[in-house]
């Protein structure tokens, strides 16, 4: 997963949510999580929401709890291999799914991870919505009732499914929300 995925709310609940009932393993490292965590800081000072630090920290921490096994360790030396792509800076989010050999890498920034590039290590960047989605039809009994129990829990505010289908459309999630419309009184 890259930092940009894990910022929206939306789409890093929905992917813990999937990760959680089974359907993929996820994989981070401290640098996409320290990346996580300053944008995530930067949006609550934007927003003008108090202590943008500790929520900040208190969603890194949650992540990190709740899946314990996703750490991504000991991959210095594939990062120092340089993999090319157009921002130097990303090179680590490359390293970090050779290490795991991952198939996906989850990002918002296609652009960032040209195929050419990605091809030749057998990993392919997708959309969080294009994962999300693709997820769902893998077997979409139990990916319902996974995203069913996640807007259970919303409680700021509560959300009915119709409201909670307008929402992941209204923050991008439009083929996941067009996949979820058929299943509206299951979720």
């Amino acid at each position: 997963m890259d930092a940009c995925t894990l910022v929206s709310v939306w789409r890093r609940n929905l992917l813990l949510s999937l990760a959680e009932a089974v359907f993929f393993r996820i994989r981070w490292s401290v640098p996409i999580l320290n990346e996580t965590k300053a944008a995530l800081i930067k949006m609550a000072r934007e927003r003008d929401l108090d202590d943008p630090e500790a929520r900040g920290a208190r969603a890194i921490r949650a992540m990190q709890t709740a899946f314990p096994e996703a750490m991504v360790e000991d991959f210095e030396l594939i990062v120092s291999a340089q993999f090319g792509l157009p921002d130097p800076d990303d090179e680590h989010v490359i390293a970090a799914a050779v290490k795991t050999q991952a198939q996906d890498l989850v990002t918002e920034n296609l652009k960032d991870f040209p195929a050419v590039i990605l091809g030749k290590l057998n990993i392919e960047a997708r959309t969080a919505d294009d994962f999300i989605a693709d997820t769902i039809a893998l077997d979409e009994g139990r990916a319902i009732a996974a995203i069913r129990e996640m807007r259970e829990r919303l409680k700021r505010p509560q959300m009915s499914p119709e409201e909670f289908l307008r929402a992941m459309e209204a923050n991008g999630l439009l083929e996941t929300a067009s996949v979820l419309a058929s299943h509206l009184s299951s979720i």
